[in-house]
């Protein structure tokens, strides 16, 4: 049996195993919370290193975009360099491919969802596959980075404004604590205690990007919106249900229970493809999910709007 290990600075309570058969082959699915440490996580790569078939790295991005040009976070990379023997991946290959397929697939599915809706999306810098896709439906969207990464209450509304500050503040961003972005470690079980973001909440008919970022300001009335994200667990699913959501979608499949993160579906298609991940293309991504029919997990909870 393959083994694939997400080693994540997230919370270790969203600890999960899955053993699954994949194109004829099985595969024991982990993930390993380190509770915001990255020494920790450092450790625990170091100790599996060459021992599992391939990591992802969770709870953090190696990079994000400011246009065409990236950016490397420094404590990420420094989280990857501890695997020398076995590949690790981030989860950024896939969601310029299946998360761009997810967004496609319920827009043929239920075109309604998009069409001349408001799609609030809490980050496109990390998400570029997702922003362009949705861009493709028809909707309006409100880009959240500088309300969900820096806490500033500035919406943007088109790429090109998003990408022109980006280039401001991406080189800043990718030197600071990865903690002051994004919810990493018992940050991911909480809420900010403020109703001050509530109003791009009320002003979406749909909420897309990354859970954690989701969660940070999650108001208590999403009254027949949907939500589409990536990893959820029970506990989260029964949250949003609990707030009114009426549909929920994840661009990763349900496995066991829950939807592991993207960092983990990467390493699972490097494990299949058993090339060296920096020799992947878009089109080994597309052909291996065609092969294994990766679809987006769709829940409708029944809670339609007033």
């Amino acid at each position: 049996m393959k083994r694939i290990v997400s080693v994540s600075i997230g919370s270790s309570k969203r600890n999960h195993v899955a053993e699954v058969e994949i194109l004829g082959q099985q595969f024991s699915i982990e993930r390993i919370g380190t509770d915001g440490s990255i020494p920790k996580a450092v450790e625990v790569i170091r100790e599996l290193d060459g021992l599992v078939e391939a990591f992802g790295m969770g709870g953090i991005d190696l990079y994000i975009w400011a246009g065409q040009k990236r950016y490397i976070f420094r404590e990420a990379k420094q989280i990857a360099a501890a695997a020398q023997k076995t590949p690790i991946v981030d989860g950024s290959g896939l969601k310029n491919t299946l998360e761009r397929k997810a967004i496609e697939y319920v827009n043929a599915m239920s075109p309604g969802t998009f069409r001349e809706k408001n799609v609030l999306m809490t980050s496109a810098m990390d998400r570029f596959g997702m922003a362009d896709a949705l861009g493709q439906t028809g909707c309006r969207i409100m880009f959240g980075d500088l309300i969900f990464a820096l806490g500033v209450p500035i919406p943007l509304y088109s790429l090109s404004a998003l990408n022109r500050i980006a280039r401001v503040i991406a080189p800043i961003i990718v030197q600071m604590p990865f903690r002051w972005v994004y919810p990493t470690g018992a940050k991911q079980d909480e809420q900010e205690a403020t109703t001050k973001m509530d109003r791009f909440y009320s002003w979406a008919d749909v909420v897309a990007g990354d859970f954690h970022m989701i969660r940070k300001y999650l108001p208590s009335d999403l009254k027949g919106k949907t939500i589409i994200t990536n990893t959820v667990t029970q506990n989260d699913v029964d949250l949003l249900r609990s707030r009114g959501v009426s549909r929920l979608v994840t661009t990763t499949p349900n496995l066991q229970g829950r939807s592991f993160g993207t960092n983990v579906m990467e390493a699972l298609v490097v494990a299949l493809l058993d090339k060296p991940a920096g020799q992947i293309s878009s089109s080994d991504y597309l052909d291996i999910l065609e092969q294994v029919n990766f679809v987006p997990r769709v829940e409708d909870f029944g809670q339609s709007g007033a």
